[in-house]
């Protein structure tokens, strides 16, 4: 949905032809010498140099592992994607509206490498012996601190601006959806089995708070993504606004469940990492389920102001359809 931003204002347009809502650019290699356009190349080095260190000696395991190395990878081939888009010219051709795409996947892409630059040296690097093996992983942690860093700065440089035309995606509630399911996955990765919520209401419930929240928010990425908002039987900020405050209300409800019946003894829970008995010994690439429930608990939190935040800023906006 192409939105023109003013300082409390989001005038939404309609898109002609090709459903966009962006211009047809002819591409050159000129575009490699801007701005964006090093920043792009930054961003391809850094996480080819990433995943290259790492493979180079197989410095990679268990699933921690495995989710830096799919980082690295999946985000140096989504750039080199819009980086060939970009010289090519073909964004009216792009099966996705131009206008929110490189920002969507650029805070995605953030938020990706600032997960696998915390995971990977906590959970997989320190416990290497000193050698050839360790050091390729510390210069593979390196260049994703700096690919993080990178993609930051271009959600900086293209998020909406007063007078702006945009898209909702660059807009900060739109990035703040992207906040919003990123943190649901990795809530969903801690959670992993059912061991840590099964037979327990109360915590099945919170599964189902995180799983209705994440759905509604990834099909709100989905409608701007497909420049397809008008679909919805009501209008698009009626349905955003309903969105942010219905997940702020179960959001409400997991924060108090969550660690009441994880922690609480007198539920059944533990209130002491010694308590429990996987948590006893340290072990190489492994999470104990005291330290996910405490995640899960933190990461509940965070969501819950996200989504606090997301609907102050969309009560604030007003679109008006031209």
């Amino acid at each position: 949905m192409p939105v023109t931003v003013t300082r409390t204002t989001i005038t939404t347009t309609t898109s002609s032809s090709s459903g966009l809502g962006s211009p047809t650019i002819v591409g050159s290699p000129r575009a490699l010498t801007q701005p964006l356009g090093l920043l792009r190349l930054l961003q391809l080095l850094s996480t080819c140099v990433a995943f290259s260190l790492v493979a180079s000696v197989g410095a990679w395991t268990g699933a921690m592992g495995n989710w830096s190395m799919f980082t690295w990878c999946f985000c140096f081939s989504v750039t080199f994607i819009i980086l060939i888009v970009e010289l090519c010219g073909l964004q009216a051709r792009f099966p996705l509206s131009w206008r929110n795409f490189p920002i969507t996947y650029a805070c995605y892409a953030a938020l990706f490498c600032l997960s696998a630059s915390i995971i990977y040296p906590t959970t997989y690097v320190q416990f290497l012996s000193h050698g050839r093996s360790r050091d390729h992983a510390i210069a593979a942690t390196t260049f994703s601190c700096i690919a993080c860093v990178a993609y930051a700065t271009e959600v900086a440089w293209t998020r909406a601006r007063p007078g702006e035309i945009t898209g909702y995606m660059a807009t900060v509630p739109g990035l703040l959806k992207v906040l919003e399911t990123f943190v649901a996955c990795v809530i969903f990765a801690f959670i992993g089995g059912p061991s840590l919520y099964q037979d327990k209401p109360a915590l099945e419930w919170c599964v189902a708070v995180y799983s209705i929240c994440f759905i509604l928010a990834a099909v709100a990425i989905l409608l701007n993504l497909g420049d397809c908002t008008n679909i919805l039987p009501i209008s698009f900020p009626s349905f955003l606004s309903g969105l942010a405050l219905l997940s702020v209300l179960l959001y409400a409800t997991a924060i108090v469940l969550w660690p009441l019946y994880q922690f609480s003894e007198r539920h059944g829970g533990h209130s002491r990492r010694y308590s429990d008995v996987g948590c006893s010994n340290r072990h190489t690439y492994y999470v104990c389920d005291w330290d996910r429930r405490l995640a899960v608990a933190i990461l509940t939190a965070i969501n819950l102001l996200a989504y606090l935040a997301d609907l102050v800023y969309s009560a604030r906006l007003v679109f008006v359809r031209v």
